[in-house]
């Protein structure tokens, strides 16, 4: 009998789910279809170009890149995270051998590219550029701030999206029963809606669930799981179907439970409960109510919301729901950013609570988000109308003598700081639009008095 180490079937066990059930073809790559038929229509080409495959964590990235170099490349895969330039010139240096001696090309993978900085980056280009390598680029961040300019354009940018709750479900189905690289277990020992519940808690991420439906079997045991479980040649199947007599649950809420170590169920980061929490919130704060609005900031946190779309919920509520009233309130919300992101949860939960609250009980004003409308409204009226000649810059000789610049009032020769003058588009100058009504409440009320103080009676509180 062959030990734990040198029998085949064991060493697989031993690899994680996730990995054992990485696809071989393309067609196996679950919710990527627009990009499986790109992917389709470059293969056929000689040569691959090369590409960056962007998308969220869990989507698929690292099976394409490897699905691409196939049997026609070399597959050399490393990390921005752990690797460097040196790596990426002995890669090189492998590529112009590999083509040398064996007529064989290189498809260089690297992970998270974005990690790379603009000098790591520009080593690429020329073994791009000349085609020594095919990169394929793999980023969770936005290719265009991330990636150097020259690199992108020499590349091909794909978007992968997150997967649907029925793409992972049938990712995680696949896992179940397959008896080569999967788990062996019949469907029918899985309680209803547990895969669901995986499937919504991974968030579009398939290694996640994967990884979870993996914690369940482990937590099944083994012996439990070689009783209970009937094999295909034991179980008179028709139709993908048992014969035989129902088999008892082996994988249950209970035991999904477990595995998630008290990870809420009952909170859906995709689907109706996430935009029904949010909605709550943001109502709540807008209605003063510092208690219920902490209520839903507790039920999202503690279902598993990712504490940076929290956040970024509370900055636009911020400036869209308290605005000038308390311009406080943007501060103290870009200071609960830095904190998610410095801590994390659980310590950065005491600082969306305090931002929480004290949203609540701010005044409210939503004139800023009325004023940007009106403004939006205005210039898809009028268009993209020309600056006056006197409010534009003129740092040439030639734009002076075209009049850039000429009879501009300097607001800091005239007393108080303040003159009066035209600001607005020659078009709209003889009867220019009212953009800006403040409230009056909190800090507005100031402002409208320094307003009302250059300006007359133009600017009106919106509560008179």
């Amino acid at each position: 009998m062959g030990s734990l180490f040198t029998d085949p079937a064991s060493q697989r066990r031993l690899t994680p789910l996730a990995e054992r059930m990485r696809p071989r073809t393309l067609t196996e790559v679950a919710g990527q279809a627009a990009v499986v038929d790109v992917l389709r229509e470059l293969l056929q080409r000689t040569a691959l170009p090369s590409l960056i495959l962007w998308g969220p964590p869990g989507c698929g990235k690292t099976t394409i890149a490897r699905l691409l170099a196939g049997e026609r490349y070399e597959f050399v895969q490393m990390s921005a995270v752990l690797a460097g330039v040196k790596d990426v010139r002995e890669a090189v240096e492998g590529a112009k051998r590999r083509r040398q001696h064996d007529n064989r090309g290189t498809l260089l993978f690297l992970d998270e590219i974005h990690r790379f900085n603009k000098a790591q980056q520009d080593v690429l280009l020329p073994h791009v550029e000349a085609g020594t390598i095919v990169l394929v680029g793999a980023t969770t961040e936005n290719p265009s701030f991330e990636v150097i300019g020259p690199l992108l354009s020499r590349c091909r940018v794909l978007t992968l999206t997150a997967l649907s709750e029925d793409d992972i479900e049938t990712v995680l189905q696949r896992a179940l029963t397959d008896t080569e690289r999967g788990l062996g277990i019949d469907l029918e020992q899985v309680e209803d809606g547990v895969l669901s519940k995986i499937a919504q808690l991974a968030a579009g991420d398939a290694r996640f669930g994967l990884n979870t439906l993996e914690v369940c079997a482990g937590l099944v045991g083994e012996s439990s799981r070689g009783e209970a479980t009937l094999r295909p040649d034991e179980s008179g199947k028709e139709d993908g179907r048992s014969t035989a007599s129902p088999l008892p649950p082996l994988i249950t809420t209970a035991l999904l439970k477990r595995a998630l170590a008290g990870r809420s169920l009952l909170y859906d980061k995709t689907g109706d409960e996430h935009f029904n929490a949010i909605s709550a919130l943001h109502k709540s704060l807008r209605g003063s109510d510092p208690d219920a609005a902490l209520y839903w900031l507790a039920r999202m946190l503690e279902g598993g919301e990712d504490p940076k779309y929290v956040v970024r919920r509370l900055i636009r509520f911020a400036s869209e729901d308290v605005g000038l009233a308390d311009p406080w309130a943007l501060h103290h919300a870009i200071a609960a950013k830095g904190a998610v992101e410095f801590l994390g949860m659980p310590e950065c939960n005491t600082a969306l609570s305090q931002l929480t609250v004290y949203l609540a009980c701010a005044p409210k004003s939503n004139a800023m988000y009325s004023a940007y409308g009106a403004a939006r409204e205005v210039i898809n009226r009028h268009g993209a109308l020309p600056a006056p000649l006197h409010i534009r810059n003129a740092p040439t000789r030639l734009m002076q003598e075209l009049g850039y610049g000429k009879d501009y009032k300097y607001a800091h020769d005239y007393a108080g700081g303040f003159v009066a003058d035209n600001y607005w588009p020659d078009q709209l100058a003889e009867s220019p639009p009212r953009l800006v009504h403040l409230t009056g409440r909190g800090m507005e009320k100031q402002l409208i008095d320094r307003l009302r103080h250059w300006w007359g009676e133009k600017y009106e509180s919106e509560d008179e």
